[in-house]
């Protein structure tokens, strides 16, 4: 498991949440948020890729930042 990415999980798959509200995916292999950043929470929409990491000071590392539609870059 990566604490930035999602978990994978052999389908079919049924998500109970807090507030009991239920979701359920028929895929064979569901990608499931940890980050929370997901628009379609439960389910992971790689929303995690978006987010720049905190250097030591606490502020987005350097680079540049990724344009609509295309991801970061992996280190």
């Amino acid at each position: 498991m990566n604490r930035e990415g999602p978990i994978l999980v052999e389908g079919p798959v049924e998500v109970v949440g807090d507030d009991g509200t239920t979701a359920r995916s028929d895929r064979f292999v569901v990608a499931i948020c940890t980050c929370r950043r997901s628009r379609a929470y439960p389910w992971c929409d790689t929303s995690h890729r978006r987010r720049k990491h905190a250097g030591p000071s606490g502020a987005p590392s350097g680079g540049r930042q990724p344009q609509r539609g295309e991801e970061e870059p992996r280190p």
